[in-house]
């Protein structure tokens, strides 16, 4: 991450590209405001981008559409913003790789701290998770190092994480052979935005199992313990 980190607003209304430019510059940001795919595709092509503020409803390209290009080659933060507020909504967002998710109308105040929680988990060094030895976890094959923020599958593959998938797995990493129930996930995951019960960590945990099982031998690492929670069931160790 950058010294000043850059943001960029993805949004077809120029107000609240304005608006959203004026508050977060006011915050200590850099922002660049863009309102499609085209411009959103110029702007990462002339600077580094810290986090994408995505709006879902835009002309040509969606949100979706675009979260879900730039998960196939990049794990840049997003968080995406849309008129409607469901749970269907929510799911879609997270399921093509958002790492939050705000309804419109919302609180600049609240977009801020969920800004920073995002970024802070982006960013985190490993002096504030883990002890400074044994920054990589092994198991079944496969290594995280928490200094890259890098999973790398048995036959070499460098698979990409979101920052929510690498959190989760790193929470699982940390309580093997524990059930871990969805609040504490949520907890563990410094989910600080998400409310008690939100099914989105279901979400979250279907795309990391499925990320693991496609570059691993095909048996879940993962296992749902039905009223409980999750449970991994693989070996760990730290390096």
């Amino acid at each position: 991450m950058t010294a000043t980190p850059h943001i960029v607003v993805v949004d077809d209304d120029p107000e609240i590209r304005r608006l959203l430019a004026r508050f977060l510059r006011q915050n200590g940001f850099r922002v660049t405001g863009v309102r499609s795919a085209a411009e959103l595709k110029v702007a990462m092509g002339e600077a580094a981008v810290d986090l994408l503020i995505l709006d879902l409803m835009l002309p040509g390209t969606d949100g979706l559409q675009i979260c879900q290009d730039l998960r196939r080659s990049s794990a840049i933060p997003v968080i995406m913003l849309t008129a409607k507020g469901d749970e269907t909504d929510r799911i879609v967002g997270l399921e093509v790789g958002a790492d939050d998710y705000l309804p419109k109308p919302f609180s600049p105040r609240e977009l801020l701290a969920r800004i920073r929680a995002v970024l802070r988990r982006a960013g985190a060094g490993p002096t504030t998770a883990w002890p400074a030895v044994g920054h990589t976890f092994a198991f079944a094959g496969w290594r995280l190092d928490t200094i890259r923020r890098e999973l790398t599958a048995a036959d070499g593959t460098i698979v990409d994480l979101t920052t929510g998938e690498y959190d989760l797995l790193l929470a699982f990493l940390e309580h093997p052979g524990r059930v871990l129930s969805r609040d504490l996930l949520l907890d563990l995951a410094k989910n600080r935005g998400a409310i008690p019960f939100d099914r989105s960590i279901d979400v979250q945990v279907s795309r990391l199992r499925r990320k693991l099982e496609e570059e691993g031998s095909g048996s879940s690492m993962i296992k749902t313990v039905r009223g409980a929670g999750y449970l991994f069931t693989a070996a760990v160790c730290r390096e």
